[in-house]
């Protein structure tokens, strides 16, 4: 028998817990059939190319995968920064980074218009310059930026982490220079956390509503993601409530897929 198959032996947890266990399994299965079941399959394909869908779903495709972009250029470094910092400075970069996870995405949306608003400390600057960040789709992606940038941080962080420094300290005995350590040993060894981190990242962009709705707007065509399409319909305004369950469960299938593509990634993967 290999260790593999032995680890994956049941243990010795006590039956009993198995009935809260499929309980909280059910709060979280039971509430997504639902929205399943109230799908209009007739009707779907003309609900989710609707015009008022599909710019909706083009803007969401769009700012998350600009916002991933911008991620991935700030993420990166300050990922390899954590991972490399003494035991102390790190557990405060990776607390500071993770103050956003926690945080209801009401108080971001509130802290960027503090910030780029026409009173904010930048927001003014750029007033100077006849630039106005706020109600626009820049201010969508920076909404998304904000939210979706802890997760690639923090897996890409973890990752490198894992991956220890010996390679790398064998790879500069050997004469190599930092650019060559960085591309050629620490990338490559964390590349399934990066990747990882991206497809979380620009899953979390797209699913952004409370940031995004008090620091940008929902402006047909200019703000109104998908998610902001899903509430204004079910207020009784834009799309129909059909279009609105349809993107629904758009969304629901993209993090299903966002999910399986994780877990292909992951390190020592069953497929």
């Amino acid at each position: 028998m290999t260790i593999a198959s032995r680890s994956l032996k049941p243990g010795y947890v006590p039956q009993v817990l198995m009935i809260p266990a499929f309980l909280g399994l059910a709060l979280l299965v039971v509430p997504l059939s639902a929205l399943v079941a109230r799908v209009e399959w007739a009707t779907l394909w003309r609900d989710v190319t609707t015009p008022e869908a599909l710019s909706a779903l083009g803007l969401s495709l769009g700012t998350g995968a600009l916002a991933t972009l911008i991620c991935v250029v700030f993420g990166v470094p300050l990922a390899l920064l954590i991972a490399r910092s003494r035991p102390r400075t790190a557990a405060i970069l990776r607390a500071a980074v993770t103050v956003p996870l926690v945080l209801p995405p009401m108080v971001g949306g509130v802290a960027l218009l503090f910030l780029f608003g026409r009173n904010g400390w930048l927001g003014q600057l750029l007033a100077e310059f006849g630039v106005s960040i706020t109600f626009t789709t820049t201010a969508v992606v920076l909404a998304q930026t904000f939210v979706a940038l802890p997760f690639l941080v923090l897996a890409f962080e973890g990752a490198v982490r894992a991956t220890g420094t010996d390679y790398e300290q064998t790879a500069a005995a050997l004469g190599a220079g930092r650019w060559t350590i960085l591309a050629r040993v620490t990338l490559p060894l964390a590349a399934p956390g990066l990747v990882a981190g991206v497809v979380l990242c620009f899953a979390r962009a797209i699913g952004e509503f409370g940031a995004t709705a008090l620091f940008a707007g929902n402006a047909p065509g200019v703000t109104r993601t998908m998610p902001l399409a899903i509430y204004t319909a079910f207020n009784g305004a834009g799309v129909t409530q059909g279009t609105a369950v349809a993107l629904s469960l758009l969304l629901l299938v993209t993090a299903i897929a966002v999910l399986l593509l994780v877990r292909a990634w992951r390190p020592g993967s069953v497929r």
